[in-house]
Order: C-alpha cells, then sequence, then structure tokens
C-alpha cells in the first residue's frame, strides 16, 4: 500500500511541476490540399511546444458525409479546421468560426495527375488540356477545386455534359489503382501522392489557385494552444514543408 500512495505521489509531483501545454491536445480537421506540409510540419511544433496534434480528414466544399461543415454539424469535435478559403468563409458566416483567428497559409493552383508510368498527356496550352479531356476514359476532381471546374471551366470549354459523364469521386487513389485516368486536384494534393505521375499545372489562362486557410473552432476547449499552432503554421519555420508540398504562402503582410 505506502508503494501505490508513494507512485500516486510522484505522479501528482510531476503533473503539478509540467506545463500546462505539455498535457494540451489539439485536434485539426483538415482538407486534403494542406495535408502534406501539415504531415512534415507537425513533429516540429510538437517538439517545441509539448503540445500533442492529432488530425481528422474531411472536404472543405462538396457534398457528402465527409464535408467539414457536416462533420462539425454532426458533433465532431475539432479546435482547428485547415480548408479552402472559400469552405472557411461559409464557416465564419455560420458563426463555427472564433472571430479573428482566420489564417490563410498557403496557395496553389490546379494540377493534372496520371498513374505512374502511364504516359504523360500534352497540357501545355488551353486546346491541349481540353483534348486531353476529351480523350481521357476517366476524371477525378474534388471539392472546391471541382467546384471551379463543373460550374466554370469545363462549360467554358464545352465539354461540361461530357465530363459529366465520365467524371467519378475517388481522388489520387483511384488513379493511383488504375480505376480512373487523371486527376484534377491542387497541386500539393498530386506531387507526393503514391503511385500518382505529376503532369503539370493548368495552362495559366484558364487556371484557379486554391488558397488554403486555417482558424479556430467555435466551442474549442484548446484556444490558447490552437493560436499558437496557427501561429506555427503561419511562420517561416513551416516555409520550407509548404514549398515541398508544391504550394506558395501567400503574401505576408
Amino acid at each position: 500500500m505506502r508503494l501505490t500512495i508513494g507512485r500516486c505521489l510522484i505522479v501528482a509531483t510531476v503533473l503539478a511541476v509540467l506545463p500546462h501545454s505539455a498535457l494540451a491536445q489539439v485536434h485539426i480537421l483538415g482538407s486534403g490540399g494542406f495535408r502534406a506540409a501539415l504531415t512534415e510540419a507537425l513533429p516540429g511544433f510538437e517538439r517545441a511546444t509539448g503540445i500533442a496534434v492529432t488530425t481528422s480528414a474531411g472536404s472543405s466544399q462538396g457534398t457528402g458525409s465527409n464535408r467539414i461543415s457536416t462533420q462539425l454539424e454532426r458533433g465532431e469535435l475539432a479546435d482547428v479546421v485547415v480548408m479552402s478559403r472559400e469552405g472557411l468563409d461559409e464557416l465564419v458566416a455560420a458563426g463555427r468560426i472564433v472571430p479573428g483567428s482566420v489564417v490563410d497559409l498557403a496557395q496553389v493552383p490546379i494540377g493534372v495527375g496520371v498513374r505512374s508510368g502511364a504516359p504523360k498527356p500534352d497540357i501545355r496550352t488551353v486546346e491541349a488540356f481540353r483534348q486531353m479531356l476529351v480523350e481521357a476514359k476517366s476524371v477525378t476532381f474534388q471539392s472546391t477545386t471541382g467546384i471551379y471546374l463543373t460550374t466554370t471551366l469545363f462549360p467554358q470549354l464545352g465539354i461540361a455534359d461530357l465530363i459529366a459523364r465520365k467524371s467519378t469521386d475517388g481522388g489520387p487513389p483511384a488513379v493511383a489503382r488504375g480505376d480512373v485516368e487523371v486527376a484534377l486536384q491542387p497541386v500539393s494534393e498530386l506531387v507526393h501522392a503514391p503511385g500518382v505521375d505529376y503532369v503539370g499545372p493548368l495552362p495559366a489562362s484558364v487556371q484557379f489557385i486554391s488558397v488554403f486557410s486555417a482558424a479556430i473552432v467555435t466551442g474549442s476547449g484548446q484556444v490558447a494552444q490552437a493560436r499558437r499552432l496557427l501561429s506555427f503554421l503561419a511562420s517561416t519555420a513551416v516555409d520550407a514543408a509548404v514549398e515541398h508540398a508544391g504550394m506558395q504562402r501567400p503574401p505576408r503582410r
């Protein structure tokens, strides 16, 4: 009994002297566009602060149960969201984001990916890109990028109905399996995707630049720790991870 009490006293003493941040956890609910940079950067944050970070995935926009806003609505817990600025603006309007906490982290163009080892199509001009889509047996795209493609670019190219008949969900993993021929995604979701070869960005005149942002979720119990995380993600310490993921920092003010 004395040994048990002694151990309890030791544990209590250790907990009392540890900084509060060492016991804290921050949970990120994020979309795929910034995931590669997060994976590379978070260990440095955890080592520097003692704050543990967990992550889960969701889409910034679109339909389906995986959408970040839908997950929050059904009670999924998160302290921080990382997602497209368009999707985040919807959460701000819905009152789900702590006022003044939004931070822009990166910007990235849309790129084209094919299965590793497959011939890389010519996409250097708008007409070549259009012809690639016409000839492709299947195409996948998602979320904010998909909204731009289906509502703006495909109608502009006169191929909206054609693409609607051969588009499917699945993203880069479906391309890697050979289930889908072409992926149109933010470059950051393609450059390091297993089983996928990155072809290149869309031609500049039809390009769409996604901005990925982060913010604190209303009701978080870890606001102070979440603010430290957002400051870290926006700092120069994460610049290399952002660039390695195929993205660029937005202009710093």
